[in-house]
Formats: structure tokens, C-alpha cells, sequence
């Protein structure tokens, strides 16, 4: 693997911060930036080194952090609603972006993290050079529910939890209650983002495994058929919610030929 100068650093947010780290390999390619935005339960570090290697293969640098309450940013004592992705989407996400300095960007967001990409890219149409979602959601389906049940079960009686504190720490339990809880509220059932989708004109790459346990086949096709821009969607078999890690060097593949035939 080539030379990429990674940098840690923090981001104010308010009294809190949140945890960063960019990617610079030897050649840059442009001003756009990879931008990864992680699931519900993910941190920087559960995204391993695909980060790395797409900057390093695509000649562009890259973002990734920490929410507010994950990995090693500062605590959240913020209360989940309804409305937590759209805030994570449309107050987060830009003031992450300005303190970086992107202007431009190219987000690839993985479950709550691309359904948090979907609407910055609805939102800020002229910012989004291109977008990439893996196993997003944009509406609540009774398998969706189901999923996190089963996750509450393995997190109260497996090594689920211990391996979530690897990353979390002592966040991992209200990290985890926070996310399970918002879903699981009745408020929630009637989330539904399919409208705002037409507010995004950037190309469009929808990635979800073949056995996704939390989401079906219809989240994708709801995404391509509300968009305004060019979509592509692939169905990675034989994986589920998780392509990235489950299947990597076709996802690899995948979001390197989109993005190179973009740019």
C-alpha cells in the first residue's frame, strides 16, 4: 500500500468535541474529498482500512469521524428523537465539513451513515460531487425492527457488548440503548425520508448485502427510483448488513469503478 499521511484530530461542537482522522496519499487528484459516514453502532475504526485503501486507489483525501457518543468522541447527553439522522445530516455534518474545509465531497455512508448521506446530499445538492450508501434506510420495515431486537438480545447475552467497548469504552451501553431505543420508539415507525430523496441530483451508487437483517431489497429500489441523478445499485451476494467488512474486495471494486467513472 502506497504513503498516506493520516492525521488525527478534533473537532469543536459546542462544550463537546468529536474525533477525526483525514487521509492524504502522495497524489492528490483534485479538491473533492471521501467522506465516511459509519453505521449505528460504528466508529472510525470499525471502517479497518477501507478508508485507506479507496483514498489511496482514487488519489483523493478522506474524512472520517466519530459521532457525538461513539468511538473516542466526547459523550452524547443530547436525547434521541425522531429526527435524530436529519439533525446528524443537516447541523452535523455541515459544521464538520466547514471545519475541515470541504467544499466538495464525495460521501460514502454505511446503514445510519448513508441514510445520513442521503439527506445532506438532498439538502446540499451543489456540495455532493457524488454519493455511495451501504445498507441505507429510508423507511422503517418490520424486519428492520426485528434485526434490532435480536441485537438487544445479543447485546444483554453475548460478547456483543465487550466487543462494541472495544471501540466505544464506557459510552458502549448508552451508545447502544440510544440507537436501539430511537428505533424502537412508536414515533419512529412513520420515518420516512422517499420524498426528500428527489432533492438529490449527484450520482448515486446503493450497495446492499443479499441477507441484509436489517433492511430488504426495497430500500434500494425506493432510493432508485426517488432520486433525481444517475443511480447504479448492487445486491452483493451471499452477505449481509455489513458489505464492506462481510465482502470487501467487491465492494472495493464496486465503489471504485463508480467513483473513477465519475471523476
Amino acid at each position: 500500500m502506497r504513503h498516506t499521511e493520516s492525521r488525527r484530530m478534533t473537532i469543536p461542537l459546542g462544550d463537546a468535541f468529536l474525533a477525526a482522522k483525514t487521509l492524504v496519499p502522495q497524489c492528490v487528484s483534485g479538491n473533492t474529498w471521501l467522506v465516511f459516514l459509519h453505521e449505528g453502532l460504528g466508529s472510525i475504526e470499525q471502517w479497518g482500512t477501507i478508508p485507506q485503501r479507496l483514498s489511496n486507489t482514487l488519489n483523493c483525501p478522506a474524512l472520517v469521524y466519530d459521532r457525538l457518543g461513539y468511538g473516542t468522541s466526547a459523550p452524547s447527553t443530547r436525547p434521541w428523537t425522531a429526527n435524530y439522522l436529519h439533525h446528524e445530516a443537516c447541523d452535523i455534518l455541515p459544521h464538520v465539513l466547514r471545519y475541515v474545509g470541504i467544499d466538495k465531497s464525495i460521501l460514502i455512508g454505511h446503514s445510519d451513515g448513508g441514510s445520513i448521506a442521503l439527506l445532506y446530499a438532498s439538502s446540499y445538492p451543489d456540495c455532493v460531487a457524488a454519493l455511495v450508501t451501504e445498507a441505507a434506510h429510508v423507511f422503517v420495515e418490520d424486519v428492520t425492527l426485528q434485526g434490532i431486537t435480536e441485537a438487544i438480545d445479543l447485546f444483554e447475552s453475548t460478547a456483543l457488548a465487550a466487543r462494541l467497548a472495544r471501540y466505544h469504552g464506557e459510552k458502549t451501553g448508552s451508545m447502544f440503548y440510544r440507537w436501539a431505543n430511537a428505533w424502537h420508539d412508536p414515533s419512529f415507525r412513520s420515518w420516512n425520508i422517499e420524498e426528500e430523496l428527489h432533492g438529490i441530483t449527484a450520482p448515486t451508487l446503493v450497495i446492499q448485502g443479499e441477507n441484509d437483517q436489517y433492511g430488504t431489497e426495497h430500500q434500494v429500489k425506493s432510493i432508485a427510483r426517488h432520486v433525481s441523478g444517475p443511480v447504479e445499485t448492487a445486491i452483493v451476494p451471499r452477505c449481509g448488513h455489513v458489505p464492506h467488512r462481510e465482502a470487501p474486495a467487491a465492494v472495493l471494486s464496486l465503489i471504485h469503478r463508480f467513483i473513477a467513472g465519475i471523476n
